[in-house]
């Protein structure tokens, strides 16, 4: 069941993409570089690595992503990475456990939800794309820890007006 949850700022390292619904991969398989990239400057990691969605255009096939991973403090980011802050505010949350292909359900469910509680997201559509404040998938599993995906757990958390 979704639940409303108070978030403060929260920093962290990303990097930015354009893709596709099948190329993904270009930047959800850069979590583990930058992760990687903190490891090699002693920086510790404050919290699940996750993808933000900046954008989505289903009809052009056409989404602005981030991945990103959380820090204590902010660091100083190089090459195609960058530091940022997640907004503090209100968000909406839920939290999957299953294979990461299961979320199309789950986002819609949490959508649903929203619209069904009066909820307003934060986000603006602008020519058939959706433009959001702060949409977040986090990552709590560990795929070096447990391989198999149906066994992930993932967190939403889509941040109110």
């Amino acid at each position: 069941m979704p639940q409303i949850i108070e978030l403060p700022e929260r920093p962290y390292v990303g990097v930015r993409r354009t893709i596709t619904m099948t190329t993904f991969g270009l930047v959800a398989d850069r979590i583990g570089e930058i992760i990687g990239w903190l490891a090699e400057r002693g920086v510790p990691i404050a919290g699940a690595p996750f993808l933000r969605y900046e954008s989505i255009d289903l009809a052009a096939d056409r989404l602005v992503v981030q991945a990103g991973v959380p820090v204590p403090e902010p660091v100083e980011a190089e090459g195609d990475l960058f530091a940022a802050t997640l907004p503090a505010g209100r968000y909406a949350t839920v939290t999957h456990h299953g294979h990461p292909d299961e979320l199309r359900h789950v986002i819609e469910s949490l959508l649903k939800w929203g619209a069904e509680q009066g909820l307003e997201w934060d986000m603006t559509e602008k020519d058939g794309a959706e433009h959001w404040g702060c949409r977040l998938e986090l990552f709590q599993t560990d795929p070096r820890v447990e391989p198999d995906p149906h066994n992930w757990d993932t967190d939403l958390q889509f941040r109110l007006a």
